[in-house]
């Protein structure tokens, strides 16, 4: 697509602060708040909507009828669900100043930086769009009379639980795969950075997307989340962030209905550079993978590996 960089909104007013559920923003059933903080200042921006076991209960229900036999989302030809997630991408495209001006408020990321996540997650958008009508199975040769295939059928409900740093490209992450296979989802955004995936909400429905297909739930994890991964009518749970948690989300997916997880926590990624490498690039390159993102990142360098010959002049060009 072709980009100009935008201009970031100056003054950013928060257009939405509800849960969004059965394509509408609602309050939570307890009528609690919680702040959301620009950590920039330290000063609360607004204050959310609270989900707990009571909203995703009805996060649920909406989530079971759009995925019943027979409702117009599985009804869908996987082909409009494709073009759903390219006027999507659209919508988010038009919105990116906004968009981005919102996560730089929410989250404190420079506003460049911020369009650049955009950026990427229109993308990743229109990258599954492509994919929803190409997910198919096989038909197998077997010995004797008989015909053999698979099919790939959609999960279900899928819970997913997203992390801080990258809140709309972790909120796409989870999301456009999800609906590109036919699934419904219920993402929980990270209570300190939940206004982007609230927004995304409006998008959502402006794109068309049926009703209880996707619902967004800002809380607190030992209430919202563990509310997910706890419910027995949900099919998997999807979720990014500590090794700690990841360990407390596959036991209580193990104890409820053994939902499937898909977990990406935390890890120690290391960066290997031999002796043949240039070492003025090779040290930017390693601050670059350790640093990016402020260092808040799931696949930051922060080991580094170097052979002995160059050391020396590493650790110096380093230093420097």
């Amino acid at each position: 697509m072709s980009f100009q960089f935008p201009e970031p909104v100056r003054d950013v007013q928060v257009k939405y602060t509800q849960l969004f559920v059965n394509n509408e923003y609602v309050n939570s059933q307890s009528g609690k708040t919680f702040p959301t903080v620009n950590p920039a200042t330290g000063k609360n921006i607004v204050d959310v909507q609270e989900a707990d076991k009571a909203d995703v209960d009805i996060a649920v229900e909406a989530a079971k009828k759009a995925f019943a036999l027979g409702s117009p989302w599985r009804r869908m030809d996987a082909s409009r669900r494709g073009n759903l997630l390219y006027k999507l991408a659209d919508l988010m495209e038009k919105n990116i100043a906004y968009l981005a001006s919102l996560e730089t408020l929410d989250n404190g990321k420079p506003f460049k930086a911020a369009v650049g996540d955009i950026f990427f997650s229109i993308q990743v958008t229109r990258y599954y769009a492509g994919w929803a009508d190409k997910i198919h199975g096989k038909t197998i040769p077997v010995n004797g009379d008989y015909m053999c295939y698979t099919r790939h059928e959609p999960v279900g409900i899928c819970a997913q639980i997203i992390p801080w740093n990258y809140p709309l490209v972790m909120f796409i992450w989870k999301l456009a795969p999800a609906l590109a296979a036919g699934n419904v989802v219920i993402i929980k955004p990270a209570e300190q950075t939940p206004l982007s995936a609230i927004f995304m909400g409006s998008l959502c429905k402006e794109a068309g997307i049926p009703t209880g297909v996707v619902s967004i739930l800002p809380g607190y994890g030992p209430t919202c989340g563990a509310a997910l991964t706890a419910n027995t009518d949900i099919n998997k749970v999807a979720f990014t962030g500590s090794t700690e948690v990841g360990q407390l989300i596959m036991k209580a997916a193990a104890d409820s209905n053994l939902k499937r997880t898909t977990l990406e926590l935390g890890g120690k990624s290391p960066a290997i550079f031999l002796d043949d490498v240039d070492v003025d690039w090779a040290a930017a390159e390693a601050q670059e993978a350790c640093m990016t993102n402020m260092g808040q990142c799931c696949v930051a360098g922060t080991r580094t590996f170097v052979h002995e010959k160059i050391y020396d002049a590493f650790v110096k060009k380093t230093a420097e």
